[in-house]
């Protein structure tokens, strides 16, 4: 099965930032396109990207994490790794969203000093929704951009390969 890697960046982030150049060094086949627009617009460009492929690996920054994690709740089997980044899960009310827990693998890095998105209620959210959850908890702001040289990528996301022809999502 052909795997995909995609990063999703955060409300204020591009294709551009810090973080999508950082992880293009160690993954350049690495889709990171731009999400524009409020968040049900951003979900129907994620839904447009991804199509019905299986076997995306989805790493999302702050929105871009809350995105997966709703991506990975709502489309079952159709991810096999998410990375959230200091996401946005505090910000979804399931009362109003329900979404069904996803046995997707999901590591979540989550900065003790985040000053836009509370850590607690991101723990709680994140428990509720992915009980196959690693939850990190490091001395970091939200953008958590010195922790990207600290995180250990292949293991996270396997080995970076080079692009092959073909491979294409």
């Amino acid at each position: 099965m052909t795997k995909h890697l995609l990063f999703i960046h955060g409300k204020d982030g591009s294709s551009q930032g810090f973080k999508v150049q950082f992880l293009r060094r160690l993954y350049p086949d690495l889709l990171a396109p731009d999400f524009p627009g409020d968040f049900w617009q951003r979900m129907a460009r994620l839904e447009q990207v991804s199509g019905d492929s299986p076997g995306w690996t989805m790493i999302g920054s702050s929105m871009g994490g809350l995105m997966a994690a709703v991506f990975a709740c709502q489309h079952p089997g159709q991810v096999d790794r998410l990375v959230l980044l200091a996401p946005a899960l505090a910000f979804i009310d399931l009362a109003q969203t329900p979404l069904p827990p996803s046995d997707t693998p999901a590591v979540i890095y989550h900065g003790q000093q985040d000053e836009m998105v509370p850590l607690e209620r991101t723990r709680q959210v994140a428990e509720q929704l992915f009980p196959n959850l690693q939850f990190h908890v490091v001395n970091a702001t939200h953008d958590l951009n010195p922790l990207m040289d600290a995180i250990d990528w292949p293991a996270l996301l396997g080995a970076p390969r080079p692009g092959l022809p073909g491979d294409q999502p």
